[in-house]
């Protein structure tokens, strides 16, 4: 039986990217904080940042959502599941993993669902401000 229902999304699945994908965050989850946190490091991959957990104290900035009918959670946990390829065909080695984390909000902290980055980031930038809207605000003064 599924006990958590939120979820934490820190890149292309928060609103401001309107990335596809968040039709079905936005149809089936609910809003809780804009402005929410999770032990992690960004790391710069060229075209895109991609997050891996830390035990340290470092956090990414994203968004805390929770499912509005928790009958739905499992389909609607699914789609993002094949958004984010944590099951890759066979002889491949999935993109994204997904496993609950603790997210941090006003002074609460829950459980979440949140995707990590399942390659390597060897030589990869850390993106010190954990906010990948930063890092592409950023990416696009400079550039």
């Amino acid at each position: 039986m599924q006990t958590v229902f939120n979820l934490f999304v820190y890149g292309s699945l928060r609103k401001g990217f309107k990335n596809p994908a968040y039709n079905y965050v936005s149809r089936y989850f609910s809003l809780i904080s804009n402005n929410a946190k999770a032990k992690g490091l960004l790391f710069n991959m060229g075209n895109f940042p991609v997050a891996k957990p830390t035990a340290n104290n470092k956090f990414i900035t994203g968004e805390l959502y929770t499912i509005i009918n928790k009958d739905e959670f499992s389909f609607a946990i699914a789609q993002l599941d094949d958004y984010e390829g944590v099951y890759a065909e066979e002889n491949e080695k999935p993109l994204y993993y997904r496993e609950k984390t603790i997210v941090y909000f006003e002074n609460v902290a829950t459980e979440a669902w949140v995707y990590w980055f399942n390659g390597e980031v060897n030589g990869k930038q850390i993106i010190e401000s954990g906010d990948v809207l930063q890092f592409f605000s950023e990416q696009q003064k400079g550039s």
